[in-house]
Order: structure tokens, then C-alpha cells, then sequence
């Protein structure tokens, strides 16, 4: 059975934490699912009306977090790291499970994630697994913030840059090949948030569940957590996590490169609204032997999809 195949979990696997956001206790449950489901979310405390399909148009909110909402007005936010580690394992079809509206934050990185979907194992099937392939160059601007998607014949490379005045160690740049890179320091990287900024979040009802236990803490250049730094580039390796999930929410993995300056969630979705707003900019393929970009081929997470 080809690697080239859609994939699902072995079975089913439970994750217990709390919203960032929200602060409220979460259980949340993933479920194998057949071929050709994509990934499904299901609000379990809600009795209808309570699925939400990840789509690039769902996003109803993209302020410190993304959010997802279907037409009865069901929402799911903080969806990005789960999304993020599900590209890079190559999961195509799920059920997540949810008991609230938000998603666990866990570690405030995606490590938790991949980790126990590791141990769990995979199950592929035997209908190949269906890419993005970006056939124009598309740019999305906001001020000085950018984001720019343009062809890349084998692979995924996303190129990000941060940068903080005031804050001269957020200065960072990054770039990750997603599909021959090794993505550990991506998936270890954690969540962050400036002192100052605390207060104002609270103020909006955000960050609720934020501790030192779920997000890197900055006070000027000095890490109030202590635990420091996990990878010297932690800061964008995180911008990186958070933009592949947001992209998974086109509903397939995709091939082409991205550049982004300053970005965050709100400039991933505008510019993913911008990419699939004309059909001449993409093109979906279903991935066989004779079409297959080499670089699916270089990294393969063989010892979990046995």
C-alpha cells in the first residue's frame, strides 16, 4: 500500500487540557476516519448543528488565534497547532472530538500532538491523497506585513521574518522545507506573548488559560519562563507552525513556496482568500507515481505507518 495514500490514526486517542483563550477545561477526542473525509471538528457539548468543516472562508475570527465558525454560528477556535501537526504527519482524515469551543493548548506548541499521534500509529488506505499546486505568484499585503505564494515544482518551503522594535531578540527569520526537513524545533516551538501585552489581552476576554506553563513570556529581551529557549529560533519556528496549520485549512497539503514578513494568522487567511479567489492561481491533483513532486518521497514517516 503506497505512502502516497490518504491517512487516518490507528485509533482513537484522548487529549485533556485547557483553552488558552477560554481557560476552560477541555476534553478533546480524535477519531479515525474513512477516505476522503478530510478533517472534521464536532462539538460534542452541543446536541445540533455542531460540526464545522476546516475551510479557508470558515475563518470568522484571526486575532491571536484562529477561529472557525459554520453557518449556524458553531465555532471552534485555536485550531492552528493541532492543524499544523497534522499536515506535517500527513493525517488526511479525522474527527476531532470537543467538549467546548476551544481546542486544548497544551504546551502552547504542537509537540503533545505529534508525540502521542506518533506512538497511536497510522493507517493508510488505498485512494491516493490529493495536493494544491500553486500555478501563479499571489501576494496579499497589509502595511509593511506580507504574504506571497508562488510556484515551487517540489515541495513546500514557507520563509518567515519577525520583526519587534522594541524587542530586538523577537528579530528572527526562518526557513522550513515541510516535507524534507526535519520539523522537531517547528512542532517544540511554543506560543509567546510580550508583558505588557497581558493585561490588554485580558481586558478583550482573551488569554484566560495563558501561564508560563503555555506560552513563552517576554519582558523586554529577558524569558520570564524557566524554561528557556527550546531552539535558538523558537519565535519564528512558532510563526512557521502557526502559518502550516492556517494553510491546512484549504483542506489539502500544498506545493509552492511562501514568504512572509511580519504575517500572522489574519495575513495567512487573507492571503489563502486571495490564492483560491481566482481558479487560475491553483490547481488540485490527485498525487500518483507519475506526478509525484520527489521530495513526498525523501521524507516519509515510515516508522509510524506501519
Amino acid at each position: 500500500m503506497s505512502i502516497l495514500n490518504q491517512k487516518t490514526i490507528k485509533h482513537s486517542v484522548e487529549f485533556n487540557g485547557v483553552g488558552l483563550h477560554s481557560g476552560k477545561k477541555v476534553f478533546m477526542t480524535l477519531f479515525p476516519a474513512p477516505p476522503n473525509t478530510g478533517i472534521i471538528f464536532r462539538r460534542s457539548d452541543l446536541n445540533s448543528n455542531n460540526l464545522v468543516y476546516p475551510n479557508v472562508f470558515n475563518v470568522s475570527s484571526a486575532s491571536y488565534c484562529t477561529k472557525l465558525t459554520n453557518e449556524f454560528g458553531t465555532t471552534v477556535s485555536t485550531v492552528e497547532h493541532l492543524m499544523a501537526a497534522l499536515y506535517g504527519l500527513g493525517i488526511d482524515n479525522l474527527v476531532v472530538d470537543l467538549n467546548s469551543e476551544e481546542l486544548p493548548i497544551m504546551d502552547g506548541s504542537a509537540k503533545n500532538f505529534v508525540e502521542t499521534l506518533e506512538d497511536v500509529g497510522f493507517k493508510i488506505s488505498d485512494l491516493p491523497i490529493r495536493i494544491i499546486k500553486i500555478n501563479k505568484k499571489v501576494t496579499y499585503l497589509d502595511g509593511e506585513k506580507f504574504i506571497t505564494f508562488e510556484p515551487n515544482k517540489i515541495s513546500l518551503e514557507i520563509d518567515f521574518e519577525i520583526k519587534y522594535e522594541q524587542n530586538s531578540i523577537l528579530n528572527q527569520r526562518n526557513k522550513k522545507n515541510i516535507y524534507i526537513d526535519d520539523l522537531n524545533d517547528m512542532y517544540n516551538s511554543r506560543t509567546f506573548c510580550l508583558f505588557e501585552d497581558i493585561e490588554k489581552l485580558k481586558k478583550i476576554g482573551l488569554a484566560k488559560g495563558g501561564s508560563l506553563d503555555n506560552a513563552i513570556v517576554l519582558k523586554g529581551n529577558e524569558i520570564l519562563n524557566s524554561e528557556k529557549l527550546r531552539n535558538p529560533k523558537e519565535f519564528v519556528n512558532h510563526k512557521i507552525l502557526d502559518c502550516l496549520g492556517d494553510i491546512y485549512l484549504a483542506g489539502y497539503r500544498m506545493v509552492g513556496k511562501i514568504t512572509s514578513s511580519q504575517g500572522g494568522h489574519n495575513v495567512t487567511n487573507q492571503g489563502l482568500r486571495e490564492l483560491f479567489s481566482n481558479n487560475e492561481n491553483f490547481s488540485i491533483i490527485e498525487l500518483k507515481e507519475k506526478n509525484l513532486p520527489h521530495s513526498f518521497l525523501i521524507k516519509n514517516p515510515l516508522k509510524s505507518s506501519a
